[in-house]
């Protein structure tokens, strides 16, 4: 982290959508988390955007708390609360799960976008200054979260739709709509979101996984098949310059205070030449400076428009 320059990051306080008790489980890694900065005098834990800026200017990592998945809190607004005064600052709407109030991107949907519960919780978030994230959902989510939140809302890891066609990346209007309301669309690094080619595949590869789950109740013998599936499967990583494209698209249709990093290198199996891990991150400056943006606006990918969202949030 420290050779990739990284000042601020948030640390994903995953579960999965079928374990016992979500709530339960994600304060257990709320807790698991908070003994690893604990663990290293270098990061710091932080809840709000200026004790994040303040960590950096020491030369701390600014560590922040990101849950992936509505089913987090177990169709609870109480259970919301209790995860925000943990210090939680985004939620993924879903992850790869439809759930009762909310249609997931790589599920089947069930209620056309959100819930009357589900704009509860939307509003809700705005409330707990916890940032809404369109990552994972479904379009007609992701317009009714739009529609729903009164403050900025972000995608915390997902592309651009026009270049790479995953339902996991968002269409031209959507990044339009996060712009106009002042959101922001971290780029991720997968390349299954980032190559067209690939992103197709991966649109196969995923129901094939979705056929050995529901075929393969044992989840070690499920999680072996779905490991061989994939080795089978020959798939172009694409490169920087390939993210690059994204952040220029998003930057052209969203507009330059809408664009962010999101790289989900603890989520993916499946990277671009030249982003392998956390210490790649300067490859994109590279890049950008090689396309000639300017400093100012570099500035903004690397992190101030996420900032400023946070802000927004608080």
């Amino acid at each position: 982290m420290i050779e990739g320059g990284v000042g601020a990051q948030f640390w994903s306080v995953y579960v999965p959508a079928a374990i016992a008790d979500p709530f339960a489980e994600t304060m257990r890694q709320i807790d698991l988390v908070e003994e690893m900065i604990d663990r290293d005098q270098r990061l710091v834990s932080v809840k709000t955007a200026a004790e994040a800026r303040a960590a950096t200017d020491q030369g701390k990592i600014a560590s922040l708390l990101g849950a992936e998945g509505g089913h987090s809190i177990d169709n609870s607004l109480d259970n919301l609360a209790a995860l925000a005064d943990r210090g939680v600052r985004y939620m993924t709407l879903t992850h790869s799960d439809t759930i009762d109030w909310a249609d997931s991107a790589t599920d089947d949907e069930r209620h056309g976008g959100l819930t009357t519960f589900g704009k509860d919780v939307v509003q809700a978030m705005n409330e707990l200054g916890v940032l809404v994230d369109l990552a994972h959902v479904s379009v007609d989510t992701m317009r009714d979260a739009i529609d729903a939140s009164a403050r900025p809302v972000i995608a915390s890891h997902s592309n651009a739709y026009a270049l790479a066609p995953h339902p996991r990346n968002i269409p031209d209007d959507v990044l339009a709509a996060i712009g106009d309301q002042g959101g922001v669309v971290m780029a991720v690094f997968f390349s299954g979101f980032v190559v067209r080619s690939t992103a197709l595949q991966m649109i196969d590869m995923f129901d094939e996984w979705r056929r050995i789950e529901r075929e393969i109740p044992d989840e070690k013998e499920a999680a072996d098949a779905r490991t061989r599936l994939e080795a089978s499967m020959d798939f172009e990583r694409g490169t920087v310059g390939d993210v690059v494209d994204h952040i220029e698209h998003i930057a052209e249709i969203a507009g330059i205070d809408a664009i962010g990093l999101g790289s989900d290198f603890d989520g993916v199996t499946l990277l671009p030449t030249g982003l392998e891990d956390v210490s790649c991150y300067p490859a994109i400056t590279d890049e950008l400076l090689s396309r000639g943006w300017s400093e100012p606006d570099i500035r903004k990918v690397l992190g101030e428009n996420s900032r400023r969202v946070l802000e927004a949030a608080e």
